[in-house]
């Protein structure tokens, strides 16, 4: 969809691309590997949004510390807000954003979105997404799942959610962690909208 706009040489319309503006949280949920290769990624497309907003939780940057041995998520080029800063744009619907990622996300993080409980800037802005009937996507990393859960994650669903469980495939045969968790995040920035290099099936 785009906006429409008259024309008044010709009489016609035309129909211009939606302007991208994204929002991606952080959460505690470990699997730090696959916020990297997501923000690695995107500042290779950032040209492709007019703003990428990102928030950590503080279990998130403690997460990060832990499984990556560095603190490099400070050096990206995007808007950092603190996960109670609700003066951040996208807590509010008015701000235009169209996009969120949650990667990684946590149960805990699932189940208040799931139920619209809007504690923090991450929950907030997932709950703007859905109420403005824009892109949320989910990247669950937990496993098994218990009913709850899966609860869960059908009424995020049956809001306008998207659930994208970070479960790698290997037909692309790859060879280290880093291209393993692309193999998720392909997949994210292929449904979020984005034109990106990756690896497409049947290009053998």
């Amino acid at each position: 969809m785009g906006d429409i706009i008259g024309n008044p040489l010709y009489g016609s319309s035309l129909i211009l691309p939606m302007e991208k503006k994204l929002v991606v949280a952080i959460t505690g949920a470990s699997g730090a590997i696959y916020a990297k290769v997501l923000l690695d990624k995107l500042a290779r497309v950032k040209d492709q949004c007019s703003a990428i907003g990102v928030v950590m939780s503080d279990n998130a940057r403690q997460v990060w510390t832990y499984e990556l041995d560095h603190e490099q998520y400070r050096d990206y080029p995007f808007d950092f807000y603190a996960e109670n800063d609700f003066m951040a744009p996208f807590a509010s619907g008015s701000a235009g954003y169209t996009h969120m990622i949650v990667c990684p996300c946590s149960m805990g993080t699932l189940g208040r979105v799931a139920n619209g409980v809007s504690n923090n800037l991450i929950t907030r802005a997932a709950d703007v997404m859905l109420k403005e009937r824009k892109k949320l996507i989910l990247v669950l990393r937990d496993t098994p799942f218990n009913l709850i859960h899966i609860r869960n994650m059908a009424q995020v669903t049956e809001a306008g959610g998207i659930i994208l469980p970070a479960s790698p495939s290997f037909y692309s045969k790859p060879s280290d962690f880093e291209q393993l968790a692309a193999t998720v995040i392909d997949r994210v920035l292929d449904i979020s909208g984005f034109d990106h290099q990756s690896y497409r099936w049947g290009n053998l």
